[in-house]
């Protein structure tokens, strides 16, 4: 994936800033980076940070240490976010990333709607990395995902099944739009109070990687028709499933069939929160090589563009491409 070192170049420049900025935003470049560098644009990786970089803030300080011992007092304080990386960089370093991430997946995959899913994208960007070879800043990367995670921690619970589908596609046309669509992403999850069954009978480990592998490519596709609704934060009803659909492989077998729950949580949800009630058709104009795709994601230079194109071209066929060219159409470049 990254024989020239440029990827870990950039991690290496960006473990100096912190996961966030102003408080509540996250901050994409080190998965934006990744998706670049996979994509076979990692000349410009570099250049993009420079662009990137007035959204950029300082690695917060330290509050207290985090333990084996006083961890579950500190799991969803956002304040704790540097006490939760280092704490993730000695156990990576100590036990190596794999026992760590089969630990700590079950402990922290009930909260990944914290941090409007961006911590477990950020998460799945380095253990694709990692499962390709690892190094240092790939380690420490890992470490600062699932820091943030930790401290971003935020449960969903009580939510009342609804009527569903059998396919990812139609229960995604079920989800019920929540009934005030106003505020940030934490207060609009709060207004999830239900959403479709899908899957619910899944206990086969090969049936959840299937399944979960058909919502990415469900979510993509009606990102294409839906996008003009929010072409930012509907990105994450596709991204978000395809981060974990990554971290299947470095997992235990096990758990397997609740990350694809879970995952299937936050693409309804995101719609839930995000979606348009009607859909605007829409396909490609013409034929689109993946190497120009990744080429224009790159040169619009949005973040959100650069990582739902990543995962459109995971999924590889027109409708993703289509739904990669629509975030491009739609969402405002990089200045």
């Amino acid at each position: 994936m990254d024989e020239t070192g440029v990827l870990d170049e950039a991690w290496e420049r960006l473990h100096g800033a912190g996961p966030e900025r102003m408080g509540r935003l996250t901050n994409h470049a080190p998965m934006a980076v990744e998706a670049l560098v996979a994509r076979g644009q990692g000349a410009g990786v570099h250049r993009w940070v420079g662009r990137y970089a007035r959204k950029l803030e300082e690695f917060p300080a330290g509050v207290e240490r985090v333990t084996d011992a006083n961890w579950a007092s500190a799991l969803g304080d956002a304040r704790r976010v540097a006490d939760w990386v280092g704490y993730f960089q000695g156990e990576v370093g100590e036990r190596g990333w794999r026992e760590v991430l089969a630990e700590w997946w079950p402990r922290l995959l009930p909260g990944m709607y914290g941090g409007s899913t961006h911590p477990v994208i950020r998460v799945g960007h380095a253990v694709r990395t990692l499962l390709a070879g690892e190094t240092g800043p790939r380690l420490n990367e890992l470490a600062h995902g699932l820091g943030y995670w930790a401290a971003r921690h935020r449960p969903v619970t009580g939510l009342t099944p609804l009527p569903g589908a059998s396919s990812a596609a139609a229960a995604l046309e079920a989800v019920r739009p929540i009934a005030v669509r106003d505020g940030g992403f934490p207060a609009r999850l709060d207004r999830v109070t239900g959403l479709p069954v899908w899957a619910a009978g899944v206990t086969d480990p090969a049936e959840a990687h299937r399944h979960l592998t058909e919502l990415v490519r469900a979510a993509t596709h009606r990102y294409a028709t839906h996008a003009h609704g929010e072409p930012t934060m509907l990105v994450h009803a596709a991204t978000a499933p395809n981060a974990v659909l990554r971290t299947l492989p470095a997992l235990p077998r096990d758990l397997w069939v609740p990350s694809m729950r879970a995952a299937w949580t936050a693409s309804a949800a995101v719609t839930a929160m995000y979606a348009p009630a009607e859909p605007a058709p829409y396909a490609l104009p013409g034929p689109l090589a993946p190497e120009e795709l990744s080429e224009r994601a790159l040169a619009h230079g949005d973040e959100h563009v650069i990582k739902l194109t990543d995962t459109a071209l995971d999924v590889g066929d027109e409708g993703a491409l289509a739904a990669a060219l629509r975030a491009i159409e739609l969402s405002e470049p990089l200045a």
